[in-house]
């Protein structure tokens, strides 16, 4: 079964340090043969709190997900969000 990241954004304080996240997750995730599904776009909340930002990132299964996560390269990119930006990420495993 196929892994995800789910990840909703409460509140970004630096669009520039998002853009530099951006660039250096994409190259993580890319290494791990991840394929962003969802990343910004047009969204409305119907529950709960609204979210600047939504993304969801498709891996060939769970165990990738997470070994992507906790990879060096992207730990390197995620650092960068350290006081930049509040979000929820998840990995979940697909049916």
């Amino acid at each position: 079964m196929k892994g995800y990241w789910v990840c909703i954004y409460e509140k970004i304080h630096s669009e520039d340090k998002l853009k530099e996240y951006a660039v250096k997750a994409k190259l993580a995730v890319g290494k791990f043969s991840g394929k962003f599904i969802v990343r910004g776009g047009k969204s409305r909340t119907n529950d709960g709190v609204e979210s600047p930002r939504v993304v969801v990132v498709e891996f060939p299964d769970y165990n990738t997900a997470i070994e992507c996560y906790d990879s060096t390269e992207y730990q390197e990119a995620h650092s960068i969000l350290n006081n930049h930006a509040i979000r929820h990420h998840q990995v979940v495993e697909g049916i």
